[in-house]
């Protein structure tokens, strides 16, 4: 499991997704979330803007990113 500290309140959905390195770019995170890829604590999300904040959990490619403050 991945972790990202946060340095703000939030961050996005598709930004997530680049930092841990299961996105190589903005573009691709976009595709993988219309495509409904994207879990945000066990739901479908097809939100790229969607704010993430302590507590929450991303699943893609079998991958968990967990956010943590």
């Amino acid at each position: 499991m991945e972790t990202i500290q946060l340095r703000d309140e939030y961050i996005k959905l598709g930004q997530s997704l680049k930092a841990v390195g299961l996105c190589e770019s903005g573009v691709d995170a976009k595709y993988a979330i219309e495509k409904g890829l994207v879990k945000v604590n066990g739901a479908v999300e097809y939100r790229r803007g969607k704010k993430l904040r302590d507590g929450d959990e991303v699943t893609y490619k079998g991958e968990t990113i967990r956010i943590v403050l």
